[in-house]
């Protein structure tokens, strides 16, 4: 099972585990590196769109356009 777990770095390079993460003995871990600052913050248009993206995609127009593309293949 995976799980997923906010950790930082710190200025000597150091990864910051949290307090309450046990990590047993031959644990397997995967690590990804975000391009974003901590203090970054996402940008409230880009959410506020996806709901307005969403309604459109799920119109009937929507699935017509695909399916003509789709026959291309």
């Amino acid at each position: 099972m995976f799980q997923t777990y906010k950790a930082t770095v710190d200025s000597k390079v150091n990864l910051k585990l949290p307090d309450n993460l046990v990590l047993p003995s031959g644990s397997n871990v995967l690590i990804t590196i975000l391009e974003e600052s901590p203090g970054q913050q996402v940008n409230d248009e880009v959410l506020l769109s996806e709901p307005s993206l969403a309604a459109d995609w799920n119109k009937p127009d929507e699935d017509e356009a695909w399916e003509c593309l789709q026959q291309e293949q």
